[in-house]
């Protein structure tokens, strides 16, 4: 092989070394940062509860087919094949033995088909078609009811995931000052300025800065493994938050405007609807238990021997007959009283119920809506609280290193400033979980 040749092929082993550590070093980090709808997506997936509910809007959906399919005529066939004894004529009475005629064709055999089409029934068949669409979008709402909780649940966890991880960048932080701190009231003890009691207490905060971020840490590692169990991923598995995949919360929007955002779109509103339509329409069909039922139907008759009519006679023979066919069920004009009065009883509970869900509704919504101002208001006042912090903090920081105030109170502007930090992460996290907490009031999550 040449010299070009080889570094031809050296250069190109070089090119896909550095490209595959490349891509060993970005694709772990690219794999792990999630924005919250990919995690809605994969949550979406592998939920059971969701493919328990996707299999019920399927079945409901043949129940749909299975009640339109009752429109179509009634078709049955029969066939019949048989031998007969002889004939036993008791001349003398039973008890004594009969006489045996015997019958020269023995076979018989009967073939048959029959029709009928229904033309009115009180309305019970559409009113079945009507029944079965709806358990079908009732089963579709149920759905969609899981689905949001999933998402609220899913998306609670994401959050707390990026709580921690906020609280860990800040502790972190935190642990770095305190320690350039301490090794400067370390030099002031050399020095003689301070006592070494100051060294002690700040090696105290120090350390239970150190525990606090350990709790952090745990907590990260518990969230990220709800999350992961969610997903079907390992429980190891790391999770990042994509921090721009977080709705930005507005105030633009009132809470008339959400309530009635609810009214047309909530979950629970819809099945309670359509619950209380399936008790208005079994009210309905038990209404018409008492009405005629009318229908085409026609018959067809191929038998041997013929027997039906005399003169008798051992040939084949065919008959048919069509017409129209009509019954009324006469006992449930009183048979009927009490089932109608159940059905009557248990839609106006059905009524009661529907009402009482859309005081929960708007209950619900109210609820979220003040917490999810609340929770807005928060956020400003943390950031207002941190510049003050920052402030107190370079005062009494100041002061300290030039013996004019004691550690207790630098030791405080530090656990001000640390939880002014914190108040703002945990306001910023609850505003978000109560907006998604008010789009699921709304059934718009």
């Amino acid at each position: 092989m040449s010299t070009f040749s080889n570094k031809m092929l050296a250069g190109v082993l070089l090119i896909a070394l550095s490209g595959s550590m490349k891509a060993f070093s970005q694709d772990p980090e690219q794999q792990n940062t999630l924005t919250l709808t990919e995690v809605w997506k994969r949550t979406a997936a592998y939920n059971k509860q969701l493919q328990m509910q996707q299999l019920k809007v399927e079945s409901a959906d043949e129940r749909v087919k299975t009640a339109k399919s009752e429109k179509l005529p009634e078709v049955s066939a029969n066939g019949m094949y048989g031998r007969f004894s002889n004939f036993a004529l008791f001349e003398d009475g039973l008890l004594k033995a009969p006489t045996q005629i015997p019958i020269e064709k023995k076979g018989t055999y009967k073939v048959s088909g029959e029709a009928y089409f229904n033309l009115y029934n009180g309305g019970k068949l559409n009113r079945e078609i009507t029944a079965a669409t709806t358990e079908s979008e009732l089963a579709t709402e149920q759905k969609h009811l899981t689905e949001s909780e999933i998402r609220f649940k899913a998306a609670a966890y994401y959050l707390d995931i990026y709580r921690n991880e906020q609280y860990e960048s800040v502790m972190l932080q935190d642990i770095a000052e305190r320690e350039k701190e301490l090794e400067e009231i370390r030099h002031l003890l050399q020095n003689g300025v301070v006592l070494k009691s100051d060294v002690l207490r700040a090696e105290l905060k120090l350390s239970k800065q150190k525990m606090t971020l350990l709790e952090i840490r745990n907590s990260l590692k518990i969230a990220t493994q709800r999350l992961n169990i969610m997903m079907g991923t390992p429980d190891t598995a790391i999770i990042h938050v994509a921090a721009d995949s977080l709705d930005q919360v507005s105030q633009q929007r009132t809470y008339e405007d959400f309530l009635q955002d609810a009214y047309t779109h909530s979950f629970e509103f819809k099945i309670s609807e359509k619950e209380t339509k399936l008790s208005e329409l079994k009210l309905q069909q038990v209404k018409a238990n008492i009405l005629p039922k009318v229908g085409l139907f026609a018959e067809y008759n191929y038998s041997f021997p013929q027997i039906l009519m005399y003169p008798y006679s051992f040939n084949p023979y065919g008959l048919g007959m069509a017409g129209v066919k009509a019954s009324l069920p006469i006992s449930q004009l009183y048979l009927n009283k009490h089932r109608k009065a159940e059905a009557k009883i248990n839609l106006m509970r059905q009524e009661i119920e529907h009402s009482d869900t859309q005081d929960r509704v708007r209950e619900d919504v109210r609820s979220a809506y003040l917490r999810y101002t609340e929770a807005i208001t928060r956020i400003q006042v943390a950031k207002e609280n941190i510049a003050q912090a920052q402030e107190n903090f370079r005062i009494v920081n100041n002061t300290y290193f030039n013996q004019l105030s004691l550690l207790t109170d630098l030791l405080d502007a530090e656990t001000q400033l640390l939880q002014s930090r914190f108040d703002l992460t945990t306001a910023q996290v609850t505003a978000q979980l109560q907006y998604y907490q008010l789009l699921k009031a709304t059934g718009n999550l």
